[in-house]
């Protein structure tokens, strides 16, 4: 269930009311008169089930809503209600698949964001990854893979490619490869330094290290492991189910691949960087591809479901 809370102006409050009284997945239908003051005008709060949300999203829209006043969506945790539980049965579709697009696409944007804390949590990572390919460290590797924060700007990939948000495009490349260049360059820079003390030696990063070799040692396997990470893990930020995260962090080795560039170029070892190059590219291109199309079936489907239920009979007003 979600909390619908929309500032409209005073002139638009009366088609906005007649559109949420028409719907029969609306319940909780509450509208206070001139109480909003920036914008000045009304303020209309419902509920309604998930899997109602975007024909109504794209409705208001329609009507300017988002421009004159603002349009919010909440996820109601927990809710008791008779009412309630009747619109979602009838309103087909269920909770847990629905994708609420105007959700994924405020999402998308935010992960997309270059600035501070992206960039400190890339560089930790990624000097965490390198420090796991030093001491040839599983438990470390997995804790660079979890710590990585790339996941969001690839998932954004795909959302700007099915809803034609070039923007979004645009600031997803820019965070995934402005992001990668520095928190590569700084993991370079402290390896020099451990060159420098002695910490590390070029016998640890070219020799043999079986717990870390597949970092730069790409294959089809990589491919296909990248390939259903993604599609595990833009099911698990369109749902109302977030469970399958956690797995995609740990599946890919996108963060481990640009630790060990770091250390390939700290140490001018060629066969290094450019198996970790290819290893990067490889899991993010497999993830965007899988993202994306994840995605186009989500909104294949979905544009299915909302025709039926726009054609159920509305009740009377």
């Amino acid at each position: 269930m979600l909390h619908l809370r929309i500032l409209s102006p005073a002139a638009l409050s009366d088609d906005i009311l007649e559109v949420l009284e028409s719907d029969d997945a609306v319940t909780g239908l509450v509208a206070m008169r001139g109480v909003a003051l920036r914008p000045p005008g009304d303020l209309i709060t419902a509920q309604i089930p998930r899997e109602a949300a975007n024909p109504l999203v794209a409705t208001l829209r329609e009507m300017r809503v988002h421009q004159l006043g603002s349009i919010e969506l909440e996820p109601v945790g927990t809710w008791l209600s008779r009412s309630g539980f009747d619109a979602e049965v009838r309103t087909p579709g269920s909770s847990s698949d629905a994708v609420v697009w105007a959700e994924v696409a405020q999402r998308a944007y935010d992960e997309s964001e270059l600035n501070w804390t992206y960039l400190s949590f890339l560089t930790l990572a990624t000097v965490i990854a390198s420090i796991a390919i030093v001491t040839d460290s599983q438990i470390l590797t997995v804790g660079a893979m979890v710590l990585g924060p790339e996941f969001g700007p690839i998932a954004a990939l795909g959302v700007a490619l099915v809803r034609r948000r070039f923007v979004l495009l645009q600031l997803a490349l820019r965070t995934l490869v402005a992001g990668f260049v520095v928190a590569i360059g700084l993991t370079i820079v402290l390896a020099l330094m451990a060159r420098g003390l002695g910490w590390i030696t070029l016998e640890q990063v070219t020799g043999p290290r079986p717990s870390t070799h597949f970092i730069y040692t790409p294959d089809k396997w990589s491919f296909i492991v990248a390939v259903i990470a993604g599609g595990a893990g833009v099911l698990s930020i369109t749902s109302s189910k977030s469970i399958g995260l956690a797995g995609v962090f740990i599946s890919v080795t996108t963060v481990p691949a640009a630790g060990n560039i770091a250390l390939g170029v700290a140490f001018w070892n060629g066969s290094t960087v450019w198996g970790s190059v290819a290893q990067l590219l490889v899991n993010v291109a497999g993830m965007a591809i899988a993202g994306w199309a994840t995605l186009q079936i989500q909104q294949t489907l979905w544009s299915r479901v909302s025709p039926r239920r726009l054609s159920r009979p509305r009740r009377m007003r």
